[in-house]
């Protein structure tokens, strides 16, 4: 057992501690480093990031995952309510006087139980407007379907959210889920739109559960592959789900809509056997079916390594390539997902579309991606604007699935901001 002491602390975070009201401590044992690490106030950021960035240099950031762990007693509670909070030593994005945070907070599971769901909240310098600051929920990509995939958990989450320093610069707070069953125990629901939907919409609440962050009910969603599937859904979910918050704007790059036909589309390439795998992986374990139903024996073990993969970065991409290799001289399925039940079924109900859209809607999709097909992206658009949506729609000539937020990220953050000056919202169905 490993523990930190004060004198190991510099000056500057000895003052800060001084300042602790009784009772309360931000020094604890680095084997737990959640014990006393808990937000108290500005005052503190200091101790709290030099107590825990020491922990780390100390060697013990595989013990800094405990901090995901929840206690008996720790879930039951308001949906959106704080569990946990604690420094992301250097997790803001360089140069831009932020602070970081790694929070643990209440959601709310598929079958209405209280669950634990952590995630990230960035918060730009300086005091916050009277009125409060706006929100950007960030949902991102696909990352995995297993526990060690949440990107909370990653030593670079700000350089894998699009324009954060801009964000950071307009003086909104962006907040950042993992989903559930990401850093926190449990299966991810992977795709499942309810679930995700919840997630984003609990951590615009945790946001506003945070006081420093001076964060006001009004937000936007912002997200890009699984995020746009994320973000849809938040849409469609939050006047329902969380009255109390006011939703601006949906902002989706190369969105997962249509399930059936985007995971028809891509059943042939290695990105699309990749969330193939995942997809099937997370649906077996959420509904008790066994993948081996579905699965060839021989390809169980290359089939699991890929659905338990964690994909990180750009690099990421071509050690999917390599572990899906050896499914090439065999047979993968022994049917078509998209075609049998109870897989199809899965895909059908959590294809967003199916209910009011919430809020005006941006999608963005670049021309040159094969993984979200841009004739279905632009079928969902066309979709919305049916459904009375206004619809701002960015095709991207030559930009792959990957780049789709990148390249889209300033129109976005134009459009959002926009939204919450009150503007009208442009939209490409009156053309």
């Amino acid at each position: 057992m490993k523990w930190l002491h004060l004198s190991l602390i510099s000056q500057e975070a000895k003052l800060a501690v001084a300042k602790l009201p009784e009772g309360q401590a931000i020094i604890g044992r680095c084997d737990q480093p959640g014990v006393g690490m808990h937000y108290i106030d500005h005052g503190l950021r200091l101790a709290a990031g030099a107590a825990l960035a020491l922990c780390l240099s100390l060697g013990f950031g595989q013990e800094a995952r405990a901090l995901y762990d929840v206690q008996p007693g720790e879930v039951s509670g308001k949906p959106g309510s704080i569990i946990r909070v604690w420094p992301f030593a250097g997790g803001g994005p360089s140069g831009a006087g932020s602070t970081a945070f790694r929070i643990l907070y209440r959601s709310t599971g598929l079958d209405g139980e209280p669950i634990a769901v952590s995630g990230a909240i960035f918060i730009p310098p300086g005091a916050p407007p009277a009125e409060g600051r706006n929100v950007i929920a960030w949902a991102h990509p696909t990352s995995g379907v297993v526990e060690a995939c949440a990107p909370s958990l990653m030593p670079d989450l700000a350089g894998q959210i699009w324009g954060l320093a801009e964000m950071m610069a307009k003086g909104y707070v962006v907040v950042a889920t993992d989903y559930p069953g990401l850093g926190t125990p449990g299966i991810h629901p992977y795709l499942i739109g309810v679930s995700e939907g919840r997630a984003v919409l609990d951590s615009v609440r945790a946001a506003r559960d945070l006081p420093d962050a001076g964060a006001s009910n009004r937000f936007a969603v912002w997200g890009h592959s699984q995020g746009g599937h994320a973000s849809l859904y938040t849409g469609e979910l939050a006047a329902s789900y969380a009255p109390d918050l006011k939703l601006v704007g949906v902002a989706a790059a190369a969105p997962a809509t249509y399930l059936i036909e985007l995971f028809d589309a891509d059943k042939a390439s290695p990105t699309g056997k990749e969330l193939t795998a995942m997809a099937l992986y997370a649906w077996s374990k959420l509904y008790r079916d066994p993948a081996t139903s579905l699965v060839e024996p021989a390809a169980m073990p290359v089939f699991e390594k890929m659905a338990t993969d964690c994909i990180e970065s750009i690099a990421e991409f071509a050690a999917i390539e390599n572990a899906e290799k050896p499914l090439n001289q065999e047979t993968y399925l022994k049917a078509d997902p998209t075609e049998v039940e109870p897989w199809r079924g899965i895909m059908q109900r959590n294809s967003p579309g199916q209910e009011p859209a919430g809020a005006p809607v941006f999608l963005a999709q670049g021309t040159a991606d094969t993984t979200v097909r841009p004739e279905i992206t632009k079928q969902f658009g066309e979709a919305l604007c049916k459904q009375g949506t206004r619809v701002e729609f960015i095709l991207l000539n030559g930009v792959s699935h990957t780049f789709a937020a990148k390249d889209s990220v300033g129109q976005a953050l134009a459009w959002m901001g926009d939204r919450f000056r009150g503007a009208p919202a442009p939209s490409v169905c009156e053309h």
